[in-house]
């Protein structure tokens, strides 16, 4: 008999069908809808959408919403003059940062131990200065969000946390795995588990993890990597207890993720059931407010709405923004931003990690003595091996892809989510690892000196080329590791040594970690997309250590003289918002 309580219907393979609550939208009238966002993103008095959705109200909503309504009045069609307009939100707002008490993780020390695996001297004197970053990136929430949270954009969370970076000022999701990888490395213990912990709060709270640690995020994800984030935890702590106390939170994750994700697909006679993202609202972001108005601009009612809720769903994947979530017209992704339709695609990467996912809750039900819900979860994982293999291998291509819900056909451009199913260890056939190490291999991947590229489309976004991302590159290399072949664990190493190099070289250049690196040129950051890039920066750090403990005996840093150059402009502007 079942005991999952809440999960008996995967053993009877019905998930899919059972659909659960949406998550709430967000009702703030200030900072999710209504006229002072539209009217204070429209007169664009910050270059960052998001500057405004993160200030502090001075007083209660409603009475900013009294004097906003006063103000207006006094204008033509209600319309605000910009300079009016500043005046009031120079009297009715603080500005973003003032949730935040400054915080210095007290579990940082001088001296982990992994540090002394890493045999190149310079290699190790960067390396202690990625570990300093900890200390500028800490951020624990001021008390004050907790008494008055209709003051705040920001979620409460109840313990400190690392932040990504530059405007991103708050707890986001799937950054915080590489994150805390990283904290780990570095023996910040206490931070990793307090970080941890925010995220059950929040699904206990919502049910799911939100995007980031904001309320306008409150009706999407991103990539699920909570489990993922304990099982780090649990193994550098062996903590059975706490393992006992997050795995029903997991599971609830698990369930909003099959209940609200999850596509019924027939395919060649048989029925599969497979993830992707979705978000269902249909309204402009509101920390990109403009730049989704002005995208929809034309566009019927009807096709403004879904295009916005697409959008949201590119968000969630955390893939913001991308040609891989194009659909044009004749089907393929030959498209702009404005054919973004991510809710069509079941992602390969996507699926990988729910795989993964399945067999980790699995294990964690063996290691506390369930063997019952143990099995469960194996049989998950098994029927989504079957769906995988069936809907996105491709044995002659030797990858999997995503897959495309309109055409009902598979997307065969090269990005490295088409390896994903490696890094999850989600196949069933050795030789498919093989063929996957043939597969990048003559994919065109390989020619760039700085990594892996997101994809080979230069379409002017940020997940494509010719930027490289640290989480992808990470995945590639520690999918390929762990595959038997020397083949395999020398293109690893090789592109540890790449990403390493390039890294290195930019904070040689720059003196400072990015969020995104160009595959071209001497070490320098990428570039795209909605915003500058931000420097920092949490995933960059974790991701560096991880490779600089797993290869420290044998990277180098080439030992090549870098011209320091000249800083960029972006660099300086972006410390000072790290500050």
């Amino acid at each position: 008999m079942c005991n999952l309580k809440a999960f008996c219907f995967l053993s009877l393979g019905l998930f899919a069908s059972v659909k659960g609550a949406v998550p709430p939208p967000c009702d703030s009238e200030i900072y999710c809808t209504g006229s002072i966002l539209h009217q204070v993103q429209e007169a664009k008095l910050s270059d960052d959408d998001k500057h405004f959705v993160d200030m502090k109200l001075r007083s209660t909503p409603d009475d900013v919403l009294s004097a906003f309504r006063n103000l207006s009045s006094k204008f033509p069609n209600t319309t605000i003059l910009p300079v009016k307009l500043q005046e009031f939100l120079n009297t009715s707002f603080d500005q973003p940062g003032t949730e935040f008490e400054s915080w210095t993780p007290p579990d940082w020390h001088e001296t982990p131990n992994f540090l002394s695996g890493i045999a190149d001297d310079k290699l190790r004197e960067w390396a202690e200065k990625i570990h300093g970053l900890w200390k500028s990136l800490g951020r624990k929430i001021h008390s004050d969000v907790k008494d008055h949270p209709e003051l705040y954009s920001q979620i409460y969370t109840p313990h400190p946390v690392v932040v990504p970076g530059g405007r991103f000022r708050e707890l986001y999701y799937w950054d915080s795995y590489w994150v805390i990888n990283g904290l780990l490395l570095s023996e910040m213990t206490d931070t990793a588990h307090g970080m941890i912990q925010n995220f059950l709060y929040l699904v206990n709270r919502y049910g799911f993890v939100p995007n980031g640690g904001r309320i306008y995020y409150e009706r999407r994800s991103q990539p699920p990597f909570l489990t993922l984030m304990v099982e780090s935890y649990y193994q550098a702590t062996k903590d059975k207890e706490f393992l006992r106390a997050a795995l029903p939170v997991l599971e609830v994750e698990y369930q909003f993720w099959m209940q609200n994700r999850s596509v019924d697909l027939a395919l060649n006679g048989k029925q599969h059931v497979l993830n992707r993202y979705y978000v269902e609202a249909s309204l402009p972001r509101p920390e990109s407010y403009m730049d989704d108005l002005e995208l929809a601009e034309g566009l019927t009612d009807g096709k403004k709405e879904q295009l916005w809720m697409d959008l949201k769903a590119g968000a969630e994947s955390g893939w913001d923004f991308t040609s891989r979530w194009y659909i044009a017209d004749g089907g393929d992704n030959s498209g702009t931003l404005r054919d973004t339709r991510t809710s069509q695609i079941l992602p390969a990467d996507l699926n990988a990690l729910l795989c993964r996912n399945e067999k980790t809750l699995a294990s964690f039900h063996r290691l506390l003595g369930d063997s019952d819900s143990a099995a469960v979860y194996d049989q998950a994982a098994a029927r989504r091996l079957e769906a995988i293999e069936s809907v996105l291998w491709d044995a002659e291509r030797g990858a999997w892809f995503d897959y495309n819900l309109m055409t009902r056909s598979k997307n065969f451009e090269f990005y490295p989510s088409n390896l994903g199913p490696i890094w999850a260890q989600c196949y069933s056939q050795p030789e498919m690892g093989e063929k996957a190490v043939q597969y990048l291999k003559g994919s065109g991947a390989l020619q760039f000196p700085n990594g892996v590229p997101t994809s080979l489309k230069e379409s002017g976004q940020q997940w494509d080329y010719p930027n490289a991302w640290p989480p992808l590159q990470h995945m590639l290399i520690d999918g390929f590791s762990k595959l038997p072949s020397e083949d395999a664990k020398k293109l690893a190493f090789d592109l540890a040594q790449r990403w390493i190099k390039t890294n290195w070289l930019a904070y040689i250049k720059y003196e400072a970690m990015f969020e995104k690196y160009d595959v071209n040129g001497d070490g320098k950051p990428g570039g795209g997309g909605e915003y500058e890039v931000q420097l920092g920066f949490g995933w960059t750090n974790g991701v560096a250590l991880q490779l600089l403990d797993q290869y420290g005996a044998t990277l180098t840093s080439g030992g090549r003289r870098v011209c320091s150059g000249l800083l960029l402009p972006l660099v300086i502007l972006a410390r000072i918002m790290l500050q």
